[in-house]
């Protein structure tokens, strides 16, 4: 069985594998070093143990959760932005045997469940032991926590075979080569951005790693490491299309995608017209299936709304309520079936039962499907359309109406920076609709207010009409950089 690990095997040993700051790795000095760390854990971890990292992203970062693999043992990547009981009850859950961190974070843990090993006292230690050969473990590659936007952070199992066949799935579709510049600025707890590294990784290409902290630190490592492969989530998409690009960046970007969230059609024409030579992916997936959809680059600009179609080694149906596929044109459940189905929620089976769930009987695959909760629509041509999450429907003056679609009318005024549309309990109506924005950049928020009442007026039907607007001065974002709706709902959604 093909594991973590064995993707480091497809990169030159003298080509840059991972570049931080000024430091960098080859990719013959990237496999010793996995080598040298996986027999240090081995006097530390037995296989089938969960061993937490709790770092920035770093060359040590990565190195670790692919010497966890070569230990055989499974690695629980934790978001570095978590803090206290978010990062204890995910020791606790995961039952890690090993923490991972720096001095700095650990002086915050008070009675961690597990040993703790700080990197400024314990790392060359670790990387002193004489390399051996690599463990079998079993199937399980790696917890992903969830950034627990509904409930306690739960821990979706991926085995080594969801991550090596979603490398070479989103490798192929991507079009990922050796010579690509991948800029990582997502969190490697992340399935987005972990699958960044293995995807370059399978290719033999180079991962730069970035913490940034403001958007403009995201363009400026674009130019400065000539970056071909750039992906992002929409709030952060938002942003970069509203900052000045050095040409040199814009002339070596090969590939854009986004996932995490519905992209704003203003904010695709606006990617489009920024980077006109480079290939956009508008790609749809959960953790619990790594990736579902992308909408293939030349039908970015006559369908900047769409999801796409399924990705190889996927299959995607739209199943109604009552078990059936629905025809075109009729919103149902997304489904996805096949080999990037993940094995469910670690020491959860009353969450995995509602998720995952036998796949549709006119699955070509069967099996075990995850069942999305999010709502899709397929035109005639097979593309898909996300309409919203079944639980995030408003049903106003007796018609039900799409928190997306009310959002994307919001964007097309130019008024809003970022929306999201909210059904709140009204006696008359059932619900009325809040939207809770910020204003685009160079407006107020009363000029913004007018902008958008009038546009409400002019371009959409009397039930879809806000009942109300909150302005903020930026919506709060999730652990993995996508816009909070549960936050959002739980102090405007009332």
């Amino acid at each position: 069985m093909q594991r973590l690990h064995d993707l480091l095997e497809a990169g030159p040993a003298d080509a840059v594998a991972l570049v931080e700051r000024d430091r960098r790795l080859t990719y013959g000095e990237l496999r010793a070093e996995v080598a040298a760390v996986a027999a240090g854990l081995q006097q530390r971890v037995h296989p089938g143990d969960r061993v937490a990292i709790w770092l920035p992203k770093s060359l040590e970062c990565v190195v670790l959760l692919f010497a966890i693999s070569r230990a055989g043992a499974v690695a629980v990547p934790v978001n570095p932005v978590l803090r206290g009981q978010q990062l204890l009850h995910i020791l606790a859950d995961s039952q890690a045997a090993l923490l991972v961190t720096h001095r700095m974070r650990g002086a915050t843990l008070t009675d961690a469940p597990c040993p703790v090993l700080l990197l400024e006292d314990g790392w060359q230690d670790l990387r002193s032991v004489a390399p051996g050969e690599a463990v079998a473990g079993g199937e399980l590659a790696a917890l992903l926590y969830t950034s627990g936007s509904t409930g306690r952070p739960k821990g979706v199992m991926v085995t080594h075979a969801n991550l090596l066949t979603g490398a070479r799935s989103v490798a192929g579709y991507l079009g990922t080569a050796a010579d690509d510049r991948v800029l990582s600025v997502l969190p490697l707890s992340f399935d987005f951005g972990f699958s960044q590294v293995t995807t370059a990784f399978l290719k033999g290409a180079s991962v730069v790693l970035l913490d940034y902290l403001t958007p403009r630190d995201v363009v400026q490592a674009c130019a400065r490491h000539g970056i071909t492969q750039l992906a992002a989530v929409p709030p952060l998409w938002v942003q970069l299309t509203g900052l000045d690009w050095p040409a040199e960046a814009i002339s070596s970007m090969r590939t854009l995608s986004n996932s995490g969230g519905r992209l704003p059609v203003p904010t695709v024409k606006a990617l489009r017209a920024l980077f006109p030579n480079a290939r956009l992916h508008l790609m749809y997936g959960l953790t619990e299936a790594f990736r579902s959809t992308t909408l293939p680059p030349e039908l970015a600009d006559s369908h900047p709304s769409s999801i796409g179609r399924a990705i190889p080694d996927v299959e995607v149906l739209v199943i109604r309520p009552d078990g059936r596929e629905a025809p075109d044109g009729v919103a149902g459940e997304l489904v996805h079936a096949g080999p990037l189905v993940t094995q469910g929620y670690w020491r959860d089976p009353e969450r995995t039962a509602q998720r995952f769930r036998p796949a549709p009987e006119t699955s070509r695959y069967g099996g075990i499907a995850v069942w999305s909760g999010d709502k899709v629509v397929r035109d005639a041509d097979g593309l898909l359309t996300f309409v919203g999450r079944e639980d995030e429907t408003i049903k106003t003056m007796g018609t039900r109406v799409s928190p997306t679609e009310i959002e994307e009318l919001a964007h097309l005024s130019g008024a809003v920076l970022q929306a999201v549309a909210l059904g709140i309990p009204d006696e008359m109506a059932g619900q009325r609709i809040r939207l809770v924005a910020s204003a685009a950049e160079g407006l107020s928020e009363a000029e913004a207010e007018v902008r958008l009442v009038a546009w409400f007026r002019k371009e959409a039907a009397p039930y879809m009409q806000p009942a109300g607007i909150v302005w903020l001065d930026a919506l709060p974002h999730s652990a993995n950089g996508k816009l909070d709706r549960a936050a959002l709902r739980d102090r405007f959604g009332r």
